[in-house]
Order: C-alpha cells, then sequence, then structure tokens
C-alpha cells in the first residue's frame, strides 16, 4: 500500500481546512497551522494535531515540525506578503515540496520566484472546469472514485524496451496507462500505443486499485 505521509497545512480557512480533511480520508497524517483560534477550533478534532501560531515567524516553523516535513500545503488567504515569506522560510528550512495557494497571476509568479515547488490558483481551476462542461456536451467533470482509486505516476526501469504490451499490466496487474510522459520531459502522449518500446526514465500515468500499487516497481 502507498505510504502513510505526514503532511503540513498551514491555514486553516476553508480551503486549507478541506484540503487537510481530504488528506486524512486518503490515510495521511496531517499537522495544522493557524493564528485563526476559531479555525483551529474547527479543524482539532479533523487533524493530527493542529498548532495556534503565527506561521510568519520561522522559529514557530521550527518549532511545530514544519520544517521537518516533505510536503507542506500553504494556504492562508489573500495575504500575497504572508504566503511569500512562508514559502521562503519553509525552502530555507529544507522543506522539499512547497506547495502554495495563490490569488492570481501575478501572486503566482511571486511564489515562484521565492522557491515554491507548485502554486494552485483553486478559482482558475475551477473556472476552467465549467467552461469545459459548458463548451463541451458529454465532459465528465470527475469521476466518483472510492478512496481507494488512485492516479499514479510510475518510472520505467528494468522493464525498459519493453512495450506495453509485453508488459500487460492490465491483465496481470489490474492498472489502467492512460498516457506516457517521455524520458526528459517531452510532452505526454494519451492512449499511448501499445507497441512502442519504453525507455529507461519513461514515466507511465496509471489508474488502479490503492492495494495493486503494494511493492510494486517497473
Amino acid at each position: 500500500m502507498k505510504k502513510k505521509l505526514q503532511i503540513g497545512v498551514i491555514g486553516l480557512g476553508k480551503f486549507g481546512l478541506r484540503f487537510a480533511e481530504q488528506l486524512m480520508v486518503f490515510g495521511h497524517e496531517v499537522l495544522g497551522l493557524d493564528s485563526n483560534p476559531l479555525h483551529i477550533k474547527h479543524a482539532q478534532t479533523k487533524l493530527t494535531q493542529v498548532f495556534l501560531a503565527d506561521a510568519r515567524e520561522k522559529e514557530v516553523l521550527e518549532q511545530t515540525g514544519m520544517g521537518e516535513l516533505e510536503y507542506v500545503m500553504v494556504s492562508v488567504g489573500n495575504s500575497i506578503s504572508a504566503s511569500a515569506m512562508i514559502s521562503m522560510f519553509l525552502k530555507e528550512l529544507n522543506v522539499p515540496k512547497v506547495w502554495v495557494k495563490a490569488r492570481d497571476s501575478d501572486h503566482r509568479k511571486l511564489l515562484e520566484k521565492v522557491g515554491a515547488d507548485r502554486v494552485v490558483i483553486p478559482e482558475y481551476l475551477a473556472a476552467k472546469q465549467l467552461a469545459d462542461g459548458l463548451t463541451n456536451p458529454g465532459f465528465v467533470e470527475y469521476l466518483p472514485f472510492d478512496n481507494d482509486m488512485i492516479i499514479q505516476e510510475l518510472t520505467i526501469n528494468r522493464s525498459a524496451d519493453q512495450t506495453l504490451r509485453q508488459l500487460d499490466l492490465t491483465n496481470r496487474k489490474k492498472i489502467q496507462v492512460i498516457a506516457v510522459q517521455p524520458t526528459g520531459g517531452g510532452k505526454p502522449t494519451y492512449i499511448p500505443n501499445p507497441d512502442k518500446k519504453l525507455e529507461a526514465g519513461d514515466i507511465l500515468v496509471v489508474i488502479g486499485h490503492r492495494n495493486q500499487f503494494e511493492s510494486f516497481q517497473l
């Protein structure tokens, strides 16, 4: 089974708390941090651990253990300076993956400059999804996966020079390949050719049951 992660969420407003709750549903441990007592009250029974403190102080990030985590999501409302400062401190503490919620494209550019690994603008994502639904009849907004179905990336190593047909993941592992990202970062191929040889470093984007990925390597 996919390993349980310890993930930090800084900012437990509507978006941050919903994000944290979903991580808990997926079986991860979530440490929450917020300076608003009301947010902490709402979150304290829903997350693994919560802290009432100001994340704009680097010492707070160290003392609460946020700086020791592999993943931290920063969701501090519309405060551009706060999100940038917190992101910068987290990178100075060598957090490998810092994700940040931004309010617009200018905010995103600033966050990328201070080292954020991924910046999300929820309104942009929602707007695109709604526009797709209106413009394209039959557009599927989402598939109602249960919590044990996941989309996963698998990197080709020892299976290099084989084809998808030879790997036969659908029958052997009940895993369906939906895209191939070539080594070197080229454009991904959707509905890939089953007879094209795979190279070491290629990334398969697959969908399957969580248990099928236990100790699974290509």
